[in-house]
């Protein structure tokens, strides 16, 4: 569950942010410098994340809870998009990187990126074999 909790986060913070980083480099003609190889080694990093929570022998609700996060957002930005977009942080007196994490996050839920990857991550949890109990060499009996 708390790998699930941070998942969320990573997806949400971490991508929101090299989002925006990238396009922000982008709009500055500033491909190739600096701040795009931030933003992509965070993106990188939030992938290699995901692949590992979706595809690793990690409880079924590390996968669970991001997905859930995500694909609910996703629903209310289908029937409200204005209430959706609420929910991302604008309030100018939290700090300058998770404003620009927030307005990656309006990116990304508009672009439906996180319904996609919601999609991704619910789809092992309904996998029998990721609820099954792990069988260990020990368990067997040599009689």
């Amino acid at each position: 569950m708390l790998v699930g909790l941070l998942l969320t986060a990573a997806l949400l913070g971490g991508a929101g942010w090299a989002v925006q980083e990238g396009l922000s480099a982008a709009a500055a003609f500033a491909l190739g410098g600096p701040r795009s190889w931030t933003a992509l080694g965070v993106m990188a990093g939030v992938g290699l994340l995901l692949g590992l929570v979706a595809s690793g022998r990690v409880s079924p609700m590390a996968a669970f809870v991001p997905s859930i996060v995500l694909l609910a957002w996703t629903v209310v930005y289908a029937l409200d998009p204005a209430r959706a977009t609420d929910l991302v942080p604008r309030d100018p007196s939290l700090p300058a990187a998770l404003l620009q994490a927030g307005r990656g996050m309006g990116v990304l839920l508009a672009a439906g990126v996180y319904a996609l990857v919601g999609v991704a991550l619910f789809l092992p949890v309904l996998m029998p074999s990721r609820w099954a109990p792990r069988v260990r060499d020990d368990d067997y009996d040599d009689h």
